[in-house]
């Protein structure tokens, strides 16, 4: 059970992870009414796997294309898409996010075919989120306008760093003053609907040149900021320069100097902080990530991309979680053969489901209020789950953590201690539902 608790917390606080009025936060709104929306909404998330060159930090699931096969990857995730939506019982996708990868290097075309496709299958609302991570290169740049008449309405952009020797060091192919410029010209396009991720914690970096980095971004961003911690990932060059004594990480002092600096200078920019990494304003929260921390279902396109849905037919109440063959030529040959990339599916029973909901919903600043997790769990409520438990109770009377008629959330100085409390609250929830089994 321990080892369990303790891959989930590690699976779930990936640090790579996305409506505020009147200084609150407010209900998203496509709150569930009932638990009959659990089956028939969905996000979608397409997974683009191209990069040009692999960043010295990054271990995601991405490739060097050797051929231009991208026409091929486009009707193959036009296909997958098609083929996932009719296995699920979704009739409405609330937000769409193309990831990768560098899914600014996919044709504009490739948006528009799979948003046509999405349309066909369930409805799309022409107000539904529609999110492309951007590169900020020229190439990248100059294609957001087509990306708009696509059907993008919003844009994450990679910014990452505005200091042109961290970047090279990064294995970034941007410069700062592209970055600043491609933030421009997405603001002109969607503004108030742009987000820009941006790293700290990266070698050589001290707290004051972090103040004074993020103070040049702030002049120049829009409404959403997405702060990231260099972490430092095995297999990874970085990894490797570092094993080797030729790069070091600032200490994790000063690290978390440099979140609770952040945090300051984004409270008073206007952003307001709704998720461990996520800080936004003038309602410019992500609907499509809120939905990950909710629970709610996904729909995972591309190579080795993730969903959450449950499928048509087979009883139709139990969820799956669902992963796509992760090497990009392996899952093209698959989705021709049988119309999708599935290469594992498993059914996630009810402490499972419960798992994943406590956790993606602690990363949020409100917690999980006791409506949301009566959808999840009838029988169990918050207050019976968590509220009589002696380690739990410390944690409340420490301060770190707070339940009460609201919800069940950390505090400001609780959630930067997050991957510290989940353990206690995962225990804590197994063993009530393994005494009421």
């Amino acid at each position: 059970m321990i080892k369990h608790t303790f891959l989930m917390v590690r699976r779930f606080l990936s640090p790579r992870l996305r409506l505020f009025s009147g200084g609150h936060v407010t209900e998203d709104v496509c709150e569930w009414t009932d638990s009959t929306d659990l089956t028939k909404q969905a996000s979608l998330y397409v997974h683009w796997p191209y990069c040009l060159r692999r960043c010295s930090y990054c271990n995601f699931n991405k490739y060097i294309p050797r051929e231009n096969n991208y026409h091929i990857m486009t009707e193959c995730l036009q296909q997958e898409t098609e083929t996932l939506l009719q296995l699920s019982q979704v009739s409405s996708i609330t937000s769409v996010f193309f990831g990768g990868g560098t899914p600014s290097l996919a044709h504009p075309s490739t948006i528009a075919v799979i948003l046509e496709t999405v349309s066909k299958r369930a409805s799309l609302s022409d107000k539904a989120e529609v999110t492309l991570e951007v590169n900020p290169t020229p190439e990248g740049m100059s294609k957001l306008e087509d990306y708009y008449h696509a059907g993008v309405n919003r844009f994450s952009i990679g910014v990452q760093s505005l200091r042109d020797d961290d970047l090279i060091f990064l294995g970034r192919d941007h410069s700062s003053l592209q970055a600043l410029q491609t933030i421009e010209e997405a603001r002109r396009l969607c503004p108030g609907r742009v987000s820009v991720d941006v790293m700290f914690g990266r070698p050589k970096q001290s707290v004051e040149s972090w103040k004074r980095e993020l103070s040049e971004l702030l002049n120049m961003c829009d409404d959403h900021v997405s702060l990231y911690q260099l972490t430092l990932e095995r297999g990874t060059q970085l990894f490797k320069q570092v094993q080797q004594g030729k790069a070091s990480a600032p200490l994790e002092d000063v690290t978390a100097e440099m979140y609770e600096c952040a945090k300051s200078q984004l409270r008073q920019h206007g952003f307001l902080q709704y998720e461990v990494s996520n800080f936004a304003r003038h309602n410019a929260v992500s609907h499509h990530n809120m939905s990950y921390w909710k629970g709610r279902q996904y729909v995972g396109v591309g190579p080795g991309a993730h969903g959450r849905f449950v499928p048509r037919g087979e009883g139709g109440v139990i969820r799956e979680a669902r992963t796509q063959t992760l090497e990009p030529d392996v899952w093209i040959r698959e989705v021709k053969q049988r119309g999708h990339g599935t290469r594992r599916r498993i059914q996630l029973h009810h402490l499972e489901q419960l798992e994943e909901v406590l956790v993606m919903g602690m990363r949020m600043t409100k917690g999980i209020n006791h409506k949301h997790w009566e959808l999840f769990s009838p029988q169990l409520k918050l207050h019976e789950a968590f509220g009589t438990s002696i380690n739990v109770r410390e944690l409340l009377q420490s301060g770190q953590l707070i339940l009460d008629d609201r919800s069940l959330r950390c505090s400001w100085d609780g959630l930067a201690l997050l991957d510290s409390i989940l353990p206690t609250l995962l225990v804590e929830l197994q063993t009530q539902i393994l005494q009421r089994g």
